[in-house]
């Protein structure tokens, strides 16, 4: 028998609304779903992709055991669990709590609870090591707010805005920050159509950025230098919105002297864009009435991801581009609790906290504990060494900095476990593999998107949009699966140890509800469905309405922003001490160029590719029919290179060297080689072609507070790969 359902696609955080043809409890196609509003029938590749996902012959299906002799042999759920908590309470028992760590990478995205049980298991236990892809894909974001601080009420949002200003996001391509969630494309399309005034500034004339108004086409690195360049410019020709700015925030002075220097003729020289260009930018945006600046993986990825983040804050306190009292809400929350939005600041906050690392002279910071320290903290000896590592839906081998480092760190721990569901680079080390049912075997809700709002601005539905899922498909026959919340809770069952269930509300500590906590009864494994409740406690809209909506459904709730608190004091930090010794800093560095190092004469930045997320899909024939990593560069420096298109090349950095196969990209700036971040395999299985570009960076250049290394404008040599043999 055949029909079609409508799900929601979780591959990544847009959650697009699907219909899932189903055959025999089989998913045989995803299509985007025209009965959804506002959506307009969307899918990507990867969510079309789904089905071969599910089916995929090499998935796997039940529990699996590292053997003796270096393989792996089935082991039944119940007995991995048992096992590993034994091997857990070992490992307390010798060296205490920080000995247990956790990653959490994008995998959870497609469970609504197995993260939230896990970190509760983690707090069980006592150990505070709690690591997650944030940190080392956009840790900025949260370090930025604290720095800065937030609005109550929230940034103006895309879809009323006039201009706009996009850096180092290509969101046609890759739904990250930048344009809304709901078929970005086609919203990017509609607002230039009305005369929205944006601008990209991107090393690429990326798919986003040919639609752009103004397009600054800089050299990778350069963003803080540029948004220095724009908040110059609008200090100077007087289009602050001086009046929000004397409510609202302190630090002006501090500032505006620490760009002093920053003018349009030196930026335009040192990140090699026209003066021209600049100007048109900053005049755009400051004389626009509403708008937005937003940042993502580009500047995040390169050095000074910090201030880069912090610098768009900064544009947007300066032209006052946040909610304004008596205007609407723009996240106004459906499945979260309803909540005042006022116009006024949420204060800035601690950036780190006292809770330090061992090593890099790194600590806990506003993003979390720091990814980047990981593998050291691994690998060094002594008290404190990390012995046990859960790893939930991540894929360590391929995201931490450093993959010969990461490597040997899975190596040496005593006890890897990995929650996924195929044989990644990283579960190939692993001593127990848990796989998860995937996500059209679970039911969902929209809500994990709404509550993007608390990590930095412009995240989520700016519009009341809600739905939620049941199971579409039933796991395959034959299975032995465990989802992540129910491995956390039958491993706390097995050490007898309570859990609690917590509903944050907020960012640092600016909440935006009350923390409400729930001690689970930890006599019966809670459903899904059970856990999705829990999630939704009070929310603004009752889940069972939201069920109502097999297809979602767009709330009519017209929540006004509220007037400032009379009593409120808290600004919006222009100046923070730390930011403007990093931008003094800079200033006084001569800015990066080919003859600075002859020996790495390009620089290498990362993309996302529309038909991966991140590592995941490249196993799969249908998003992926190659196994050599893909690159690209301007077509004239591969001719003064003497590489043809589709010719191996190698790409060298001052600490190793991979093979890749290279095309031609007009669209790129001379002097630049573009690679697929999360591409590859392991070092262990071989195969330089199948490289990841995670082997070419390391810890030596970081940042000082969220660890994140330079992952992008990394100086590479580039030249044509030996012949075979």
């Amino acid at each position: 028998m055949e029909q079609t359902v409508p799900s929601i696609c979780r591959n990544c955080l847009a959650y697009c609304p699907i219909l899932v043809t189903v055959k025999d409890g089989r998913a045989m196609k995803v299509a985007g779903d025209p009965q959804a509003p506002a959506f307009d029938a969307y899918t990507c590749p990867k969510g079309r992709a789904l089905p071969a996902q599910h089916n995929d012959p090499q998935r796997v299906l039940r529990c699996l055991r590292r053997t003796p002799q270096g393989g792996f042999a089935e082991i039944a759920s119940g007995d991995a669990v048992a096992e590993v908590a034994r091997r857990v309470q070992a490992i307390l028992a010798a060296h205490g709590p920080r000995a247990i760590a956790m990653y959490t990478g994008t995998g959870p995205v497609s469970h609504p609870a197995g993260a939230n049980i896990a970190r509760a298991w983690m707090r069980a236990i006592g150990s505070r090591m709690i690591f997650s892809a944030a940190t080392i894909d956009k840790p900025a974001e949260y370090t930025s707010v604290a720095l800065h601080g937030n609005w109550v009420a929230g940034l103006q949002t895309f879809e009323t805005s006039d201009t706009w200003i996009i850096v180092g996001a290509n969101p046609v391509i890759s739904k990250s920050n930048g344009a809304p969630l709901n078929n970005p494309g086609m919203r990017l399309k509609q607002a230039c159509e009305r005369g929205m005034k944006m601008i990209v500034i991107d090393p690429r004339r990326t798919e986003t950025a040919r639609r752009a108004h103004v397009h600054l086409q800089a050299r990778p690195g350069e963003d803080p230098a540029i948004l220095a360049g724009l908040i110059h410019i609008i200090i100077e020709e007087k289009l602050v919105d001086e009046g929000f700015v004397r409510v609202n925030a302190q630090g002006l002075d501090a500032l505006k002297q620490a760009v002093a220097d920053y003018t349009p003729a030196y930026v335009a020289e040192r990140a090699g864009v026209p003066v021209a260009h600049l100007l048109e930018a900053a005049r755009s945006f400051g004389r626009g009435k509403r708008g937005g600046v937003v940042c993502s993986t580009g500047p995040s990825f390169s050095t000074h991801s910090n201030l880069s983040y912090y610098l768009a804050l900064c544009l947007n306190t300066l032209c006052g581009r946040w909610a304004r009292e008596g205007e609407r809400a723009p996240y106004p929350n459906v499945l979260l609790p309803a909540f005042t939005p006022k116009a006024q600041p949420y204060a800035p906050y601690a950036v780190k906290s006292d809770t330090p690392m061992r090593v890099l002279d790194l600590h806990e910071n506003a993003s979390g504990m720091p990814t980047a320290a990981l593998a050291d903290e691994i690998l060094l000896g002594g008290a404190g060494q990390v012995k046990a590592l859960f790893c939930l839906g991540g894929n360590p081998v391929l995201a931490w900095p450093d993959q010969q480092k990461a490597e040997q760190a899975m190596r040496e721990l005593e006890l890897l476990v990995v929650l996924d569901y195929r044989l990644t680079a990283t579960a190939q080390f692993a001593h127990y593999v848990i796989p998860p049912p995937l996500s059209l075997e679970v039911a969902g809700s929209s809500q994990k998107v709404e509550s993007l709002k608390y990590s930095g601005v412009s995240r989520g539905y700016a519009f009341a949009w809600a739905q939620h899922t049941p199971a579409v498909v039933p796991t395959p026959a034959g299975a032995d699966l465990m989802d992540d919340a129910g491995f956390f809770f039958h491993l706390a069952q097995q050490m007898k140890l309570q859990l609690e269930w917590i509903n944050l509300r907020g960012q640092g500590p600016n909440l935006e509800s009350p923390t409400e906590r729930v001690a689970l009864d930890m006599t019966r494994m809670p459903s899904t469905e059970e856990l999705i409740e829990l999630s939704c406690n009070n929310s603004r809209v009752p889940l069972d309405e939201v069920k109502k909506h097999p297809h979602g459904h767009v709330w009519d709730i017209d929540v006004l922003v509220t007037p400032r608190d009379a009593d409120c004091t808290a600004r919006l930090e222009l100046g923070a001490p730390i930011m403007m010794q990093e931008l003094r800093q800079i200033r006084a560095q001569d800015a990066w160029s080919p003859r600075a190092d002859l020996a790495h004469p390009f620089l290498m930045v990362c993309r996302r590719a529309n038909h991966l997320m991140n590592s995941v899909g490249q196993s799969l024939p249908l998003l992926n029919d190659t196994q050599e990593t893909p690159a690209s560069m301007h077509p004239a420096d591969l001719s003064t290179l003497g590489i043809a298109p589709g010719a191996l090349a190698t790409v060298r950095s001052a600490h190793a060297a991979i093979q890749v196969r290279m095309a031609a990209d007009e669209s790129l700036r001379p002097g630049v080689i573009s690679l697929v971040h999360g591409f590859g395999g392991s070092i262990a299985q071989g195969g330089e072609r199948a490289a990841s570009v995670n082997r070419l960076l390391n810890m030596q250049e970081r940042d000082p507070i969220s660890g994140i290394p330079r992952m992008s404008a990394v100086p590479v040599a580039v030249e044509r790969a030996p012949s075979p043999g």
